[in-house]
């Protein structure tokens, strides 16, 4: 249990919280009350499903609604990221002026960071089909006065929340003469986010002027920018939100093709596993994320929990699915505490050019029986095996107990998924 699930415990015993939901549907607790046991921006920040404490049970959420105040109530508050798409798997090329010389693509550390880069390179205008965006707005600001419902997870439940003022960040807002474009930007890979970080700011502006508003989510990661357009479909409804379109962009070249990718796998020996628990992480993508973090800063695992809205077990899946390709190691610090830092081979990595990098990513994955034999029977069958086979050689070569085979060939199907989907349009 984390140190945020002891404490709302804590909070959840002392005000009833539990019970008080029962009887009245929803319990509002101020700031000062979630300070008596830590800081309230801490302990309300759940940018992802998982994120939530455990008391939450999965069906509970929280959300502000005045500077000072919160609500918390059977509440569905996130939405799923889509998954792969072969319609959206091409990705788009992009460039900045060659005279920058004070921006280096290698080294985007940031969100703001990001943004920045994506407007220079005219990234948002072709995204959403416009002309001349310009960044008008960022930061935080007070959100006005408004109403909306919120649906739980139980038929038939819906709430009705008013906010006052709370306060709202926008990490970039770009205008031009027909829209305005709502960017929430996240430089970490998550499966979900919480509806929120766009529906409070879309309130907000809907209020103000009289454009179209345009909520975008950018998530920047392995030097990519994926872009994706939402709407609301109801102004008053929470949960009206709507997918519209995704696109991805790079600066560097992206074309790789299944020959650069078997050219990767027929190149690469097989070594002995190493002595590190097998792989359960499923998302390839977010083992890129969290080298890329781990570049920046070493990092405990409760931190790493934090960032991508893990529970603690998840952020060891990764660590391990790190380790396994030689990219992170345990150490401790000079005082005394344990953190995950990146390797040599990890930074050397870091600082290849994408389809380098890539392919470099791929061959680290070849090096391992398991993978190398699925994928090769991938290429002679057209489609990666099912788990059941997966977990069928793995028995064979003792990689992990039975009860955990069909999980663990899941991250291999996963990885291998991830593979093929390198494989650009543009490539021959």
């Amino acid at each position: 249990m984390s140190l945020i699930d002891e404490k709302w415990e804590i909070l959840f015993e002392k005000y009833s919280i539990e019970s008080r939901i029962k009887q009245d549907g929803l319990f509002y607790i101020t700031a000062d009350q979630i300070r008596e046991v830590k800081e309230p921006r801490l302990m309300t920040k759940f940018d992802t499903r998982e994120s939530l404490p455990s008391v939450f049970e999965g069906r509970l959420g929280i959300l502000p609604v005045t500077r000072g105040s919160y609500v918390i109530g059977e509440f569905d508050l996130y939405e799923d990221f889509p998954e792969f798409r072969t319609d959206i798997k091409q990705i788009t090329g992009a460039k900045i002026p060659e005279y920058l010389e004070t921006i280096d693509i290698n080294d985007v550390r940031s969100e703001a960071g990001a943004i920045n880069i994506m407007s220079i390179a005219a990234i948002i205008d072709d995204f959403l089909g416009e002309e001349n965006m310009l960044q008008t707005v960022s930061g935080r600001m007070g959100s006005g006065v408004f109403s909306f419902k919120v649906k739980g997870f139980s038929p038939g439940v819906e709430h009705t929340i008013n906010v006052q003022n709370s306060q709202v960040e926008i990490d970039a807002g770009f205008e031009n003469r027909n829209v305005f474009a709502i960017i929430e930007g996240k430089n970490v890979v998550h499966s979900n986010f919480l509806i929120r970080q766009l529906y409070y700011p879309y309130r907000l502006w809907e209020g103000k002027i009289s454009k179209a508003i345009r909520p975008v989510f950018m998530i920047y990661s392995n030097n990519i920018f994926r872009l994706l357009e939402y709407r609301f479909a109801d102004t008053g409804c929470y949960n009206s939100i709507e997918f519209v379109q995704e696109k991805k962009y790079s600066l560097e070249d992206i074309d790789i093709s299944m020959e650069d990718i078997v050219a990767a796998y027929k190149g690469t020996r097989i070594e002995p596993e190493p002595e590190v628990t097998f792989v359960q992480a499923d998302s390839f993508d977010k083992v890129i994320s969290l080298v890329e973090n781990l570049n920046d800063t070493p990092m405990t695992t409760a931190e790493i929990a934090e960032l991508f809205g893990f529970k603690e077990r998840q952020s060891d899946y990764y660590y391990n699915a790190c380790k396994y390709l030689g990219l992170a190691e345990k150490a401790k610090d000079e005082e005394g505490t344990t953190r995950v830092y990146i390797t040599p081979l990890g930074r050397q990595l870091l600082k290849m050019p994408y389809k380098a990098r890539q392919l470099e990513y791929v061959k680290l994955i070849m090096k391992h029986r398991i993978f190398n034999e699925i994928f090769g029977l991938a290429i002679k069958c057209g489609e990666i095996p099912d788990k059941k086979y997966i977990a069928h050689r793995m028995r064979e070569l003792n990689i992990c107990s039975e009860k955990l085979l069909l999980r663990r060939a899941s991250s291999v199907r996963g990885w291998l998924n991830w593979v093929l989907n390198l494989v650009n349009k543009n490539a021959s």
